[in-house]
């Protein structure tokens, strides 16, 4: 990336600012090419990242993103183009914008709706301080499918703050969006001579003698003879100065219209029009396909390597199978369907599949009525996002022990995506919830097992927590009790659930290779209610507890395994719990991060070797 266009991108002229649109994007197809990451939302939005960075000043001018999907050209932008081949890698650049990182990275974003929410908070800030900033928020159409986007909203439009909200219009989050929201948005017209001729009477007469008045009347005129005759906006109604819908590719009139933005007194609304993917003819094409993707091959779109089988196809192939079987089972996801696995379940039962949005509160809500009228939804999601339903687990399923089932994907390390997305919290958190049954397969064949015997066999919320990717070393199948056996050992009782199985295991035999040392192996397939019998009968010969967990540290099983033994009266030598801690989890591969965490193979080993000497 040119040196000159870094230097000061508020001097170049449009058609600078066209070319540097150009090299970005060919430099975001040859890095994602090579790290993967995600590729169409940022290519649809090359061309106001640019417009943004002429007009502000984001070391300084609080630009909020909203996910964070889109924000490589920013990081480019900001001195960071050197590092895109490190993107998403360990000690690398993270695919997020994240403030110790950057100064211009205003906010940490990684989950969707909450960007205008800060916004209002800084620009509050702002004006208690006496400060001179500007802030902008950088929100997409998907995110608006989300309830939180709305309080924002409703509160920036009243607050008379000067900020800007950058609604980033393309008709998709990660697939095509649904709801009201969509269909009112596609409704808007696009109005740019109006909005030019609006800009040059209002200079004109800001110089003329008495012009301000002039136009102040006018205005007052115009708003209520438009209020009487004309439908009105929705950002309008809210409080905003709307602009828009305008071409979100013209990276000239895009600079013009911001800078006019920033001129506006109170929150202003301006509606960009975007195309997903746009200028690579894969990613056009199939955008929901490209938007996060592995490393592929430029010139074909395809993956360099074949994609190997994962749970979460496992788990929408059985829950295909089970709604042939039983009328009464719907599938759910908010804005994943392809993420979850659901792409067959909703073309082979359109009637009983839905997408929500970006809505996992509304999702687990309306679960709980389906299931209190009969029905057996089951809600497909990351656990990182089950998180933003918690009150309706307790509030809306759990009080009255209504029988939906989650599927929660992405349970436990999810390497790349770093902080945001790692699904280490959901244990802590469902363990919390009384009445619900979770279950920890470790193997492709336990999940078919576990999701049929919680459809049709359980009652009350099921939760079933299952990792990203594929299996770990072990595919059998002991799904059948709370806890498996599945070595014996008179040294060390070693405790493990899901993925984790494979490295414990591989732990146990190395051990015994080595330097003779027999660990107990036992998997828990039950986490909650927790049925410890097995557990503490091991430890009454072993007296040596280790648990190895991909979770943080409150809440871990293994810490109410320890707690257990000690109540039953068992003088354990020593308790080993192995899990990630109470910090975040940075990006990297999964491999990589239980090595820095302790919970590979090999620091299994070095642990319960050291605490058998």
């Amino acid at each position: 990336m040119s040196d000159r266009y870094q230097a000061d991108l508020h001097q170049i002229s449009d058609d600078e600012a066209e070319m540097l649109c150009q090299e970005l994007r060919r430099s975001l197809i040859e890095t994602v090419s090579q790290t993967g990451g995600h590729l169409a939302s940022n290519l649809g939005a090359v061309e106001l990242t640019v417009a943004l960075h002429r007009v502000y000043h984001t070391e300084r001018d609080r630009l909020i993103f909203d996910v964070g999907h889109q924000c490589y050209c920013h990081k480019i932008l900001t001195g960071r183009g050197s590092l895109m081949g490190t993107l998403r890698t360990l000690g690398g650049l993270s695919g997020f914008p994240k403030p110790n990182e950057s100064t211009h990275d205003a906010f940490i974003a990684g989950h969707a709706s909450n960007s205008v929410s800060v916004a209002v908070g800084m620009a509050r800030a702002r004006t208690i301080r006496k400060e001179d900033y500007s802030v902008i928020a950088l929100i997409g159409d998907g995110a608006l499918t989300g309830g939180l986007a709305y309080e924002g909203l409703s509160d920036a439009g009243q607050s008379e703050e000067n900020m800007v909200v950058i609604l980033n219009d393309n008709g998709m989050s990660i697939q095509k969006n649904v709801g009201g929201i969509a269909t009112l948005l596609a409704n808007y017209h696009l109005h740019p001579t109006y909005l030019s001729f609006k800009q040059l009477y209002r200079r004109v007469t800001e110089k003329i003698p008495g012009g301000k008045a002039i136009y102040n009347f006018n205005h007052r005129i115009k708003k209520a003879i438009k209020g009487n005759l004309l439908p009105s906006s929705f950002f309008e109604d809210m409080g905003f100065t709307y602009i828009g819908p305008v071409d979100g590719h013209q990276v000239g009139e895009l600079t013009r219209l911001l800078r006019w933005a920033k001129t506006v007194r109170g929150p202003v609304l301006l509606h960009v029009r975007t195309r997903k993917g746009n200028g690579w003819k894969f990613a056009e094409n199939t955008p929901e396909a490209y938007h996060g993707v592995a490393p592929f091959d430029p010139e074909t779109g395809r993956p360099r390597s074949k994609s190997k089988t994962s749970f979460s196809a496992v788990f929408g192939a059985e829950l295909v199978q089970l709604a042939e079987q039983d009328d009464r089972i719907c599938a759910v996801t908010a804005a994943m369907q392809s993420g979850t696995g659901l792409d067959r379940f909703s073309t082979r039962f359109p009637e009983r599949f839905f997408d929500v949005g970006i809505a996992e509160g509304h999702a687990v809500a309306m679960c709980s009525g389906m299931a209190k009228q009969g029905m057996i939804p089951v809600f497909a999601v990351y656990s990182t996002f089950l998180q933003r339903g918690y009150d309706m687990l307790i509030h809306d399923m759990a009080l009255q022990q209504l029988h939906v089932v989650l599927g929660v994907d992405r349970a436990g390390l999810v390497g790349d995506d770093g902080e945001t997305h790692q699904g280490l919290f959901d244990v802590a958190y469902l363990a919390s919830v009384p009445g619900i049954t979770v279950l920890a397969p470790a193997s492709f064949s336990e999940l078919r097992s576990m999701l049929r015997y919680a459809v049709l066999k359980l009652d009350g919320p099921v939760a079933i927590r299952y990792s990203r990717g594929g299996e770990n070393g072990y595919s059998g199948n002991q799904s059948g009790l709370p806890c498996a056996l599945l070595r014996e050992g008179g040294d060390f009782t070693a405790i493990c659930y899901g993925t984790m199985t494979g490295e414990v295991l591989a732990a146990a035999e190395k051990l015994e290779e080595v330097v003779g040392i027999h660990l107990e192996v036992i998997k828990l397939n039950q986490l909650v209610p927790l049925a410890p019998e097995l557990v503490l009968q091991s430890l009454r010969k072993t007296k040596r507890l280790l648990a190895a967990e991909e979770v943080i540290a409150a809440g871990a099983i293994g810490t109410s395994l320890a707690a257990q033994a000690v109540q039953a009266g068992i003088p354990l030598k020593c308790v080993k719990l192995l899990n990630a801690g109470d910090r975040f989890v940075p990006h990297g591969t999964i491999s990589q991060l239980r090595e820095m965490l302790g919970i590979d193979r090999d620091h299994i080993v070095s642990v319960v070797q050291e605490a058998v000497k």
